[in-house]
């Protein structure tokens, strides 16, 4: 019977790791190809303090630089949150679809179930390994590119274990607390945390030493694709994974698992306790509503309670300050490195507020903030109902499929606006606190433009599931094209032969303009707010013209 399992579940996973890792497979051909069209010396020349924190070797050739930037960047990332997903999934997911009762009613053993999970978690991580590793090995053959002094193998290695540390993270959440959106939202906060920790904190002289209290350090450190293997931080890896691995097991044996409704939850002991009980009543929602909307937006309460503040101090607030305390070899870069350099990172300039906000805050975390909750909620609309096979008890009410679509578009909506507005709020204490004198208006115009982009992704997910009825296809299917426009914007000025093709990206219409400098573009606003509403208009007429699925 384990093997059932096991073997059920790596079908059932297979195919997002599949669309993660071919999607990244295609992203380093065409940023190897860019880097091989373009003059390195833009990079060589730059100040030591910036290569020193963007990772870049002092003699970086073409295929140091797909590496780095690509793989141990934007790789490592998308891999960790493919593998913590499927790790928040295991246990808690089959939890949250009622569904554990009923596999443990085999004769089977929770460790063992817990075990095939683990398992299937396990191979599809490897297998995505090695699959990137072709990818990186096949490519630099086929574009003609010498690697010969890259470790491509201590890369993936790193990356492969980097990835189950999150994964066995989420598993080990999931399994002592059975809520699938906690151990999700957890491990991937502490994965963004140390990964924002690592690349911030070096740059002040006082903290650089707190670094090595984040996980991330372990992969990145060491940089394992031009110096190979660092068996001390992979021992550090390794361990954890161990770590959390038993305390899954221990975990799922002692506690009392829920069936749907059944059972105490995490969230009601906090509810129990008078300390915690708003908080608790914050992040729980109610069911008690009377309209689709509201009930919709008090599911994702959690998320959004998360993702707000997480972006309102961490990414907001605390970054004012500390761009007074950076390096004086960084504030003194202003005009030391050509401009496409940083459109790889949302681009900014380290030797102004705004720039420095651009780089840490809006060039990448605030999107990936915003798409997070709107492509969740979008991809999950009307897909999930399906899943759940409710949605025919909720049109058996005199309610039209298009009510639906439109009043599930308005949670979206409503939770795009409170993490950009929390992001606008973080930003202005932030440039507050640290007197750093920044534009209200214009960070007001660039929070809006990213929530509007956000928007346009989750309205991508929401036509998708509406096509498809499949919230893995909805999901993946939009963060992976929202990852391929990403960096087609971020690679192609750098070859001229292919320059005007970043404006088919929609990150084009976001950053391009400097709004936290030039204020809003109005123009650009208008092509992601047209183009958030077509996708949503597309919704209707997909949803109403397809059967409905009522099973599994």
């Amino acid at each position: 019977m384990l093997a059932n399992v096991f073997t059920k579940t790596t079908r059932d996973w297979w195919k997002g790791m599949t669309i993660a890792v071919v999607t990244l497979g295609l992203l380093f051909l065409m940023g190897m190809s860019v880097y091989k069209d373009i003059d390195l010396s833009i990079y060589t020349s730059l100040p030591e303090a910036f290569m020193s924190l963007f990772g870049i070797p002092p003699d970086a050739d073409v295929g140091s630089l797909a590496y780095g930037a690509i793989y141990t960047g934007y790789g490592a990332l998308t891999l960790a949150t493919v593998v913590l997903v499927l790790g928040a999934a295991s246990i808690a997911g089959e939890e949250r679809k009622g569904t554990l009762g009923l596999l443990l009613g085999n004769p089977k053993s929770r460790t063992s179930v817990l075990a095939a999970k683990s398992g299937a978690m396990v191979l599809l991580t490897g297998l995505g390994a090695l699959a990137l590793w072709a990818f990186g090995r096949a490519t630099p053959a086929l574009l003609d590119v010498d690697v010969s002094g890259i470790y491509v193998e201590a890369l993936v290695f790193a990356m492969f274990l980097n990835a189950l540390f999150y994964g066995f993270l989420a598993l080990a959440i999931g399994a002592w607390t059975g809520s699938r959106g906690l151990a999700s939202g957890a491990s991937a906060g502490v994965m963004i945390l140390s990964f924002v920790a690592v690349g911030l904190l070096p740059l002040v002289d006082s903290l650089s030493g707190l670094v090595k209290a984040f996980p991330w350090y372990y992969f990145s450190a060491s940089e394992p694709h031009l110096d190979g293997i660092d068996w001390g931080h992979i021992a550090v890896l390794f361990t954890g994974i161990v770590v959390f691995g038993a305390l899954a097991v221990f975990g799922v044996n002692r506690r009392d698992l829920k069936s749907q409704n059944v059972g105490v939850t995490l969230t009601d002991r906090l509810r129990a306790n008078p300390t915690t009980r708003r908080v608790a009543e914050l992040m729980a929602g109610t069911a008690r509503v009377s309209r689709i909307w509201t009930k919709t937006l008090s599911e994702y309460q959690g998320l959004l309670f998360v993702v707000a503040i997480s972006m309102f101090l961490v990414m907001g607030a605390m970054i004012g300050p500390m761009y007074n305390f950076i390096d004086e070899a960084l504030i003194s870069m202003q005009g030391s490195f050509p401009e496409e350099l940083l459109a790889l990172f949302g681009g900014g300039d380290m030797s102004t507020p705004e720039g420095f906000y651009q780089i840490e805050t809006f060039g990448l975390m605030a999107p990936i903030a915003v798409i997070t909750a709107t492509v969740i909620i979008g991809g999950r609309a009307l897909a999930a109902e399906e899943a759940n096979r409710t949605m025919g008890l909720l049109l058996a009410n005199p309610i039209k499929r298009s009510t639906v679509v439109l009043e599930k578009t308005i949670t979206m909506v409503l939770a795009a606006l409170v993490v950009g507005f929390s992001t606008f709020a973080g930003v202005v204490a932030g440039s507050w606190i640290g007197g750093l004198g920044m534009s209200v208006g214009n960070i007001a115009a660039t929070s809006f433009l990213v929530t509007v982009l956000g928007l346009l992704f989750g309205g991508l997910a929401l036509a998708i599931g509406a096509a498809t009825g499949r919230v893995s296809a909805a999901i993946y299917g939009a963060v992976a094209v929202a990852f391929v426009f990403f960096l087609i914007n971020g690679l192609v000025p750098f070859s001229n032969s292919l320059a005007g093709w970043a404006k088919v990206s929609p990150f084009y219409y976001y950053l391009t303009s400097d709004p936290l400098i030039n204020g809003m573009h109005w123009g650009h606003a208008a092509v992601l707010t047209v183009l958030t509403i077509a996708l949503v208009a597309i919704s209707v007429p997909l949803f109403n013209r397809r059967d409905l699925r009522q099973s599994g």
